[in-house]
């Protein structure tokens, strides 16, 4: 069966990596290693995704967590690095989701996002209005990979897994969809996501990926 939709993650998907100069204002704003701080950043990362935490319990958990303690500049002052570190947009695929939508696809965004950076995305990211639906995991408390997120996004965008092509640049998040009937690829570069279309029989129909000249 042909793919009918597409559901896309955000964080290196539709963003590029962390953006190494707002990774390294992160590590001088905590006065920490690189491998004193980031065990610790990620320790409560999905907690924070989850709405669980807000920015200032995150960090603050991190800050324990790694043996020291911020002020409340220092927090408000990672808040906003940590934002930067994930602002970075992968123009060659927002180019293929536009592609997409004009050829009449119904796309989603299903990611694991704090509130901080969600708020950030909604005040400057306007092409997020040309999505049909956006799953949010710190808005319904549920994060991938749970099974219940693949089915929550499905619905609400009114599509089959059998049909709905998702990519992701985590493997137990591609797991996860699989499992759950869609097909999934997880995301390296575009030239990989075009190769992988191809060899699995998922490109027929489909606007081509392709990197700008």
């Amino acid at each position: 069966m042909p793919i009918t939709a597409v559901i896309f993650d955000y964080g290196r998907v539709l963003s590029n990596p962390e953006d190494a100069v707002a990774k390294d204002r992160m590590i001088a704003l905590t006065g920490l290693t690189e491998e004193q701080l980031f065990p610790s950043y990620w320790r409560f990362r999905h907690p924070y995704d989850l709405g669980e935490l807000n920015g200032t319990a995150y960090w603050k958990s991190v800050a324990s967590d790694a043996g020291t303690t911020f002020t409340a500049e220092q927090i408000e002052s990672l808040i906003e690095t940590d934002i930067l570190m994930w602002a970075s947009l992968n123009e060659e695929m927002l180019a293929w989701v536009v592609a997409l939508q004009d050829a009449g696809y119904p796309t989603a965004i299903l990611s694991n996002m704090g509130e901080d950076m969600l708020r950030y995305m909604r005040q400057e990211f306007g092409w997020l209005a040309h999505f049909q639906h956006h799953t949010w995991s710190c808005e319904i408390g549920i994060g991938k990979p749970d099974p219940t997120i693949y089915t929550h996004t499905c619905e609400r965008l009114g599509v089959s897994p059998a049909t709905t092509l998702f990519i992701d640049d985590k493997p137990e998040n591609i797991a996860a969809a699989t499992e759950m009937g869609l097909h999934a690829i997880q995301f390296h570069s575009i030239e990989q996501l075009m190769q992988e279309l191809e060899s699995r029989g998922l490109a027929e129909g489909l606007p081509k990926p392709s990197r700008r000249n």
